[in-house]
């Protein structure tokens, strides 16, 4: 994309959005995401970020953004929205950085600013680098190559704390001693690969809400608001099981729905557990009759109602989605999940008796100790949905994650899990739809979420290569560690 046809976007963009809060302040920040804008104005958490500094007294920040189509030369770098200035005119970028492969985003980010990503080649002429973000509750140990300071869980009240320090720190160096000594702070020029315990805001703080309202996003003009933080259950393979950050913070129905502008014609519920706020369906039901679109983050089977799903019918749901989790009831009790058959069989029974397109369910393959029995048994019970209700299949390979107990499992391979792909294909011809994430990107996220340092410059090697799988695969094979997750447990699938 050429600068003029990038600085069309971004007016357009602009007068397109709603709530924008045009601040000048003598301290900017280019308030960064490593993927594009229809990514970034989607994320919750980069908004609540942006409302905190336009909050703070002497402090604004301009949005930036992965380019579109990630151009490449002078005209491709990224420019603030608010001000289309380069990242590089920033005293700091702050980044928000959601999964393991936005690392590619965050160096092809840098890169095309013209800054070195790696932290150890920049000095006090460049922007200091600060990340943070979801990915913060399970491993930043890759992003660590990337930046220079990185603020472990939520970070709504840290965030603003931190950038008074950079503000007011008479150089770097000093800067980075000083950040060190702050709690959930992971420097990692002085930490080395020990990382701080994560942030928990303070409870009167939430919920978070997103000030702007975007038309060119994932979620169109959606007003997001916390229904919830956290999670109350147990879940193995979740960071954001109930022994993360005290579990479950509910915020009143009450709470809510005062925030909720009255123009507000979307409205998404956001949240690890959504479904399990107790006046859940009396805060979709009342959304509704104002005649709102409503959506929610997460519909746990075991809580859909008659009254539940007719709300989410009322409030614009055309297509149940919820959770299945493991392909079998067995696979389901080592993933400590509360769905049962029972609860699924009602689901897709509600879905009909309200009028649903479908019932979309999500699950995982690959989980350890699953077996091709475990996958005839999905396929048997789906089929059986499928006789009630036209039914979907959202499916992910399992990649384990650390914070959770089952950090210490290994990927179950890519010629594993697409050989049970094929199965649940051919088991569910004419049935069901299936419709999977890639094994092999599966593959690269278990490595980086299991990794250091070294994976971390591997995703530099790989983008720098081009950033086809092979490239990363070729980066991981240049590491030596002593268990890195497999690529494949049988010799069956060439590589490339």
């Amino acid at each position: 994309m050429s600068r003029s046809a990038m600085t069309t976007t971004i007016r357009r963009r602009l007068a397109s959005e709603i709530g924008r809060i045009d601040k000048q302040a003598p301290f900017r920040v280019a308030l960064s995401y490593p993927s594009p804008y229809r990514a970034g104005m989607s994320s919750l958490g980069f908004l609540q970020i942006y409302k905190m500094i336009q909050a703070e007294p002497g402090m604004a920040c301009e949005r930036a953004f992965l380019p579109d189509d990630e151009g490449q030369g002078a005209e491709g770098a990224p420019v603030t929205y608010e001000g289309l200035r380069p990242l590089s005119d920033f005293p700091v970028i702050a980044l928000s950085v959601a999964y393991e492969l936005e690392l590619a985003g965050v160096a092809r980010l840098l890169e095309l600013a013209g800054l070195p990503a790696l932290r150890e080649e920049r000095d006090g002429r460049h922007p200091f680098v600060l990340a943070g973000g979801p990915l913060t509750f399970s491993n930043p140990l890759p992003l660590a190559v990337f930046a220079d300071a990185i603020l472990m869980g939520e970070a709504d009240t840290l965030a603003v704390e931190v950038l008074r320090l950079l503000r007011d720190a008479p150089s770097r160096e000093a800067a980075l001693d000083e950040l060190a000594r702050v709690p959930h702070v992971f420097v990692p020029a002085r930490h080395g690969a020990e990382m701080p315990p994560v942030a928990q805001c303070d409870s009167a703080l939430l919920p978070a809400w997103s000030p702007i309202r975007a038309e060119e996003t994932e979620l169109s003009n959606m007003f997001l608001i916390e229904a919830e933080r956290g999670c109350s259950r147990g879940c193995t393979y979740c960071v954001m099981r109930r022994s993360t950050n005290g579990g479950m913070r509910i915020v009143p129905k009450e709470r809510l729905l005062e925030l909720i502008p009255e123009d507000a014609r979307r409205v998404g519920l956001v949240g690890a557990a959504v479904s399990d706020h107790p006046k859940i369906v009396e805060v979709v039901r009342t959304l509704a009759e104002r005649g709102c679109e409503v959506g929610l983050s997460s519909l746990r089977p075991d809580r859909l109602t008659d009254e539940f799903v007719g709300a989410l019918r009322l409030a614009g749901y055309k297509t149940l989605t919820t959770a299945m989790d493991g392909t079998s009831e067995r696979v389901r009790e080592t993933l400590e999940r509360r769905a049962r058959p029972r609860h699924l069989q009602r689901a897709a029974e509600l879905a009909r008796q309200h009028g649903m397109n479908r019932l979309k369910l999500y699950l995982m393959v690959g989980v350890p100790g699953e077996t091709d029995e475990d996958v005839d048994e999905c396929v048997s019970f789906v089929a059986e949905l499928s006789r009630v209700v036209p039914v979907a299949l959202g499916i992910a390979p399992f990649c384990p994650k650390r914070n959770t107990p089952l950090h210490g499992a290994r990927f179950a391979g890519i010629d594993v899990v697409n050989k049970r792909l094929d199965r649940l294909r051919r088991g569910l011809r004419g049935r069901a739809d299936v419709r999977a994430t890639s094994a092999r990107w599966a593959w690269v996220e278990a490595v980086l979420a299991a990794g250091g340092e070294a994976e971390g410059r591997a995703v530099l090697q790989a983008v720098h290569a081009g950033g086809s799988f092979r490239d990363y695969e070729r980066a991981f094979e240049k590491i030596k560690r002593p268990e890195p997750p497999r690529r494949q447990s049988l010799p069956l699938l060439a590589a490339g």
